[in-house]
């Protein structure tokens, strides 16, 4: 199990400390080496790693096919790398993990936030159910553009603002009452862009 004063040594500063705890708490895997793979709704189960190149081969093995979750965070495999030579064995680094993968649900976070209009619980519970799906909104949410610092608006803790965000929960809808079409489930893209053309996929061990 990490400890907190690991979290949040490694944990990216630009992040509350608050959030990062509740973070942890929702999507946080005890073991650094742990490696979830999923196809549609499906988990794939494999053989857990009990080494850093166990881990890797794992990763690599799935990456492209499925979706992969690595590490403390489970942060998602191969995004942002156009090769499979580009996964690095610091994606089970226990605290290189926590810090991208703080870093990255960072800017989810503002992205949902800033969406609500205010910093409520809903809020911070649409941003968990993004990491996990990686699609907020219709849009895939890894490649959205971050939206930076939120503005003084979204930290105001009026009622009105609370029962507005609620309204147009994507549960329930814009407050227009019109429905939010359902987020896509494509666990071809949650989590890489790896073009695997020409490398054969093993079985689990």
């Amino acid at each position: 199990m990490i400890d907190a004063a690991t979290i949040h040594r490694c944990a990216d500063p630009g992040l509350k400390p608050a959030i990062v705890e509740k973070f942890i708490r929702a999507v946080g895997a005890p073991d650094p080496l742990a490696v979830t793979v999923r196809t549609g709704n499906r988990v794939i189960l494999v053989t857990p790693p009990k080494t850093p190149d166990d881990a890797m081969e794992l990763i690599r093995r799935y990456v492209g096919q499925a979706m992969v979750r690595v590490g403390v965070t489970q942060y998602p495999a191969g995004l942002g790398a156009t090769k499979v030579a580009e996964l690095k064995p610091d994606l089970v680094d226990a605290c290189t993990n926590i810090r991208i993968g703080t870093a990255l649900f960072g800017k989810v976070h503002r992205i949902v936030t800033t969406w609500y209009g205010t910093e409520i619980d809903e809020a911070f519970g649409a941003a968990i159910d993004a990491w996990k799906t990686g699609y907020f909104d219709g849009k895939y949410v890894f490649d959205e553009p971050d939206p930076g610092s939120l503005p003084a608006s979204t930290r105001a803790s009026d009622p009105r603002d609370k029962a507005a965000a609620e309204a147009a929960s994507p549960e329930r809808g814009p407050a227009d009452g019109t429905q939010r079409a359902k987020e896509p489930d494509d666990p071809n893209k949650a989590g890489t862009r790896i073009d695997l053309t020409g490398i054969g996929v093993g079985k689990p061990k």
